[in-house]
């Protein structure tokens, strides 16, 4: 460390004032230098502005809190890990040395002190905790870089998930706005009701994220059957429900997804969103708890989002309608606990919707 260079700023812990300054005038050259008459101003000191000192040169006998009680206090808040400190004293005995090694100090110095060897001693130390501070900051800068990277690759992830979903919504008629709905009506229910119980918030996210792939099989299907504007034949229906093991077989086709934390979820709600809670739904007749929850809120949010929505061959039914049907049965049987806790945020599931309708969308076909 070369004379002229400040780096940083010593604090002085001593009841004699010619001491503090007999130190000032050795480490000049090197530091500016703080003072504190005893250890309870210096501990003040110290906790006003760790980050400020690069060492504390620390007496040992000193009214109201001596050296040793004033380490005692630093240790405890962790400071002696992140501030090399020094005893400088003539009270070095051997329980006092030990004491304050165990306490944590970088060396103990006895006085009077010689200039160029308590020089020596503190500059290397100084320097070493410096440039383990600039390795540590550059350390957490990279990690910030890696995790700002990863983030976008996420992020890149999503948004191609996403636009998959919705170019498939296109091709439907629609104008990309059910997939979104879905996503937010799946999260909802997770996160606002005991649904998502035992669930952590990246689990929640994946799952919903999922839900926007519940409809990718209908890429697979014909344009005459996916946009027609009246009822499906049987023969037409039948094609039509393949869209759930297509969009299963495709999701299984796509290798970078495969390492996605919503892979399971997406292959599991597009083949299953259609099951029923009777055992009446497609393609493998599942029934009951036999279909994951993901699969059930999806289908439920399907269903209510179809019924409330335009669409080509109807008119977009009111919430009140909506609602009757589902309780009916006439949409297909769902859980009945799923159900409950629908009914009971769907006014926050409709507010969804608000947006869009004061923006004047209107949606196209689905089947």
């Amino acid at each position: 460390m070369r004379e002229g260079a400040y780096n940083g700023t010593l604090l002085l812990v001593d009841d004699n004032e010619i001491n503090r300054e007999i130190l000032e005038n050795v480490f000049a050259p090197y530091y500016v230098s703080d003072h504190a008459e005893n250890g309870s101003i210096g501990l003040e000191k110290i906790l006003a502005c760790p980050d400020k000192y690069c060492a504390v040169l620390l007496d040992v006998v000193m009214p109201e809190m001596n050296g040793i009680q004033l380490l005692r206090h630093l240790k405890v808040k962790g400071l002696v890990d992140k501030i090399p400190i020094f005893l400088i004293t003539a009270e070095a005995s051997d329980t006092v040395t030990k004491e304050a090694y165990e306490l944590g100090v970088m060396d103990v110095i006895s006085k009077p002190v010689i200039p160029y060897i308590v020089q020596r001693r503190v500059n290397s130390v100084v320097e070493l905790f410096q440039a383990r501070k600039r390795l540590g900051n550059k350390v957490e800068e990279q990690q910030s870089e890696l995790l700002a990277q990863e983030q976008k690759v996420i992020e890149l992830n999503q948004g191609m998930i996403e636009a998959l979903s919705t170019a498939i919504e296109f091709r439907n008629g629609e104008s990309g706005e059910h997939v979104r709905r879905i996503h937010d009506i799946t999260r909802l229910l997770l996160l606002h009701t005991d649904l998502g119980a035992g669930m952590n918030e990246e689990a929640i996210e994946n799952i919903a994220l999922a839900s926007i792939m519940h409809d990718v099989g209908k890429i697979a299907i014909p344009d005459s059957i996916l946009n027609k504007p009246a009822r499906l034949t049987p023969e037409e229906f039948e094609i039509m429900k393949t869209h759930t093991t297509q969009g299963a077989e495709l999701l299984e086709r796509i290798p970078q997804l495969r390492c996605h934390e919503s892979y399971q979820y997406a292959c599991d709600i597009a083949r299953h969103h259609h099951e029923r809670w009777d055992g009446r739904g497609y393609p493998d007749g599942l029934k009951g708890d036999e279909i994951s929850l993901g699969a059930q809120i999806v289908s439920l949010a399907d269903v209510y989002d179809a019924l409330v929505s335009k669409r080509c061959y109807k008119a977009a039914f009111s919430r009140a309608d909506a609602l009757q049907m589902i309780r009916r049965g006439e949409c297909g049987v769902f859980n009945p606990f799923l159900l409950n806790r629908f009914l009971a945020v769907e006014e926050e599931v409709a507010s969804l919707y608000v947006r869009n309708s004061e923006e004047g969308r209107s949606y196209g076909c689905s089947h």
